[in-house]
């Protein structure tokens, strides 16, 4: 009974995170903040800072391998980063625990995706981006790596949205 009743409440706790729908995130970094200082690592192991990313729009999509909407945003993602072109770049960074032991066979279930994903370089990598409490949370960053725009949830097209309109918003 002990087990049944910790799975329900692990159960209601994911529903209630990867479940959120929409809304901006008092708890995420705030429009204006420079988040040059998140540091990723892709699946070579290459590490990077969204400050190598200045000079592009960037969409960046905290996501994980066990979350249903994330899974159901993973399609759209995957279509913006192979159209991203020289002005944006758009990264799929995954938060599950066991790291790329998780990410890499999923994506390889998947080859249709063609997504690349990145991690968190550490524990502390993600601070700049605030409290992320449900995924999948997204950021939009402008051209000199400020938040332009976040949102908690999957909403279909929003990031396709979000993007355009910051790639129109000229640089300066």
């Amino acid at each position: 009974m002990g087990r049944f009743l910790i799975a329900c409440s692990a159960l209601l706790l994911w529903i209630g995170l990867g479940c959120q729908q929409s809304g901006s995130g008092s708890s995420l970094a705030r429009p204006g903040t420079d988040v040059g200082r998140v540091a990723l690592v892709d699946a070579s192991g290459q590490r990077s800072s969204l400050a190598d990313y200045r000079g592009r729009v960037v969409l960046i999509d905290i996501w994980a391998t066990w979350c249903p909407p994330c899974r159901r945003s993973l399609p759209e993602l995957a279509q913006l980063q192979r159209g991203s072109g020289p002005e944006a770049a758009v990264l799929a960074i995954s938060v599950d625990e066991k790291g790329w032991e998780a990410v890499r066979p999923f994506l390889a279930e998947r080859p249709e995706l063609g997504l690349r994903a990145h991690l968190p370089a550490d524990r502390k990598a993600l601070e700049a981006l605030g409290s992320i409490r449900g995924i999948p949370t997204s950021f939009v960053l402008d051209r000199q790596g400020r938040v332009r725009s976040s949102w908690v949830g999957y909403q279909e097209g929003r990031a396709a949205r979000e993007l355009a309109e910051a790639l129109r918003t000229p640089a300066g």
